[in-house]
C-alpha cells in the first residue's frame, strides 16, 4: 500500500497556516464498499485531477488507484469518507489492520512492541490513500479527513506506508507526529516502503465528534 505524494502529502511545519476561510459548506458522507465501488469512476477522476504525474503518466497512475481501490474494498473493515463542496473534492479510505501482524510483512527489522501489542488487540487503522482536489489543500481538508476516519473507527493508532522515494512525503508525515519504523519490502518489484505510525492515544466517546466543527457529517 503506497500513499502517493500529491494526494496525500502533508504541509512542512514551516507552512502551516490557519486554513483558508471556506465560502461553501463542505459536508463528509461515510460510504461502504458497495458505494465507494459506485462511485470509482468520480474518484478516479478525482485523483488524476489532485495527483501530480509525469507527462503521460495520467492513465498509469489512474489505472493504479483504481487497482488499490478494488483491492482495498475487499478487506474487512474498510471504510471511506468523502468530501463534497457540493461537487466531491476529497476522500480518504483504509481499512483495520489484521491482528496476525500479516499487514507488517516485508518489515526489516523487529515491529515496535508498542505497534505489535497495538496490532494483536486490534487496535491500529491503516490509511491507504487521502485525496483532496488542489483547491482545498489549504482549508485543512486532508487533516479533517484523517482525523475523522481514525477517530471513526476509535484507533489508538495510525498507520500508512509511503514510497520512500517519496521523501518530501515522508518529512511531512513525520513532521506532524508520524513515527518512523522502518521500511517494509514489498513484491512484485523492488517497491520499498517506509512504514509510518501515529500515536493516538486513550480515546473518549466524544472525540470522533471533535472534527465536525470542520464539516457536515452524513
Amino acid at each position: 500500500m503506497t500513499a502517493p505524494p500529491g494526494p496525500s502529502r502533508p504541509r512542512k511545519r514551516a507552512d502551516h497556516r490557519r486554513p483558508a476561510t471556506r465560502r461553501t459548506p463542505l459536508s463528509l458522507r461515510r460510504l461502504n464498499r458497495w458505494q465507494a465501488e459506485s462511485l470509482r469512476e468520480d474518484l478516479a477522476d478525482l485523483y488524476a485531477e489532485s495527483c501530480a504525474t509525469a507527462p503521460g503518466g495520467e492513465h498509469r497512475g489512474r489505472k493504479d488507484f483504481l487497482r488499490r481501490l478494488t483491492r482495498d474494498t475487499w478487506r474487512p473493515g474498510f471504510a471511506m469518507l468523502t468530501a463534497q463542496a457540493p461537487d466531491l473534492v476529497g476522500c480518504a479510505f483504509g481499512f483495520p489492520v489484521p491482528r496476525d501482524g500479516s499487514w507488517w510483512n516485508g518489515l526489516r527489522g523487529p515491529l515496535p512492541q508498542d505497534v505489535e501489542q497495538l496490532t494483536t488487540s486490534g487496535q491500529v487503522f491503516a490509511i491507504s490513500e487521502i485525496v483532496v482536489r488542489p483547491s482545498e489543500r489549504h482549508h485543512g481538508l486532508a487533516d479533517t479527513l484523517q482525523q475523522q476516519l481514525l477517530g471513526d473507527h476509535r484507533a489508538l493508532l495510525g498507520a500508512t506506508l509511503v514510497d520512500r522515494t517519496h521523501r518530501a512525503a515522508c518529512a511531512g508525515f513525520r513532521s506532524r507526529g508520524w513515527r518512523d519504523i522502518g521500511v517494509v519490502y514489498r513484491s512484485p518489484g523492488p517497491t520499498v516502503l517506509r512504514a509510518l505510525v501515529l500515536p493516538l492515544g486513550e480515546r473518549t466517546a466524544a472525540e470522533p465528534g471533535d472534527v465536525a466543527h470542520h464539516a457536515r457529517i452524513q
